[in-house]
């Protein structure tokens, strides 16, 4: 599984509190199957509900949903396309500890498709792929225009994709971070 450990990079580089103490950011999942056909093809899919835990959180809850959402439109875009997913696939509870701090539970449900392929160079083997996902297209970049046919030249774009991102609540900085929406094997 790939997306735990692909989320947990993105909260910490987006939120300055996790950056500082990536321990207060616990990722587990609790349940998870594999669903498999009896094809002649090894191929299958990881479905689980990845659970975060942000312990002794003091920043608004807002500062790890906005960009957790940025994640998702990127990793696990059908939670948010589809309205049967998106009422019941993100789910969460807070605990308040003071007037300050909370400890914060986010349940996602996710997939991850893995192809069997064989491997040309040697019988009876496989490679296994994890199929990246289909990303939404932004309809607006971060500066609040619609991007150009290029994704370049947008303020907050380098011309690579990668785009800067900051949320703020009144004039509170929540979060900020650089953030590339390309398959890992676009990059660099």
């Amino acid at each position: 599984m790939l997306k735990p450990a692909s989320l947990r990079d993105h909260l910490t580089r987006a939120l300055p509190d996790l950056a500082r103490d990536p321990e207060k950011l616990m990722v587990l999942v609790p349940e998870g199957s594999i669903q498999s056909t009896l094809t002649d093809s090894l191929s299958y899919e990881y479905g689980y509900t990845l659970r975060l835990i942000l312990l002794d959180f003091a920043t608004h809850a807002d500062a790890v949903m906005a960009p957790l959402l940025i994640w998702l439109r990127t990793h696990q875009s059908d939670l948010l396309d589809n309205p049967e997913k998106r009422a019941k696939a993100i789910r969460f509870s807070a605990e308040f500890l003071s007037t300050t701090t909370m400890d914060l539970v986010i349940d996602l449900d996710l997939t991850e498709r893995v192809l069997a392929r064989p491997r040309p160079e040697q019988s009876g083997a496989l490679n296994l792929v994890h199929v990246p996902e289909s990303a939404h297209i932004s309809l607006y970049t971060p500066a609040g225009r619609p991007p150009d046919a290029h994704g370049t030249g947008e303020p907050g774009q380098d011309g690579l994709g990668r785009e800067h991102w900051s949320f703020w609540l009144k004039d509170q900085l929540l979060a900020e971070w650089d953030y590339d929406p390309r398959p890992q094997a676009m990059r660099d």
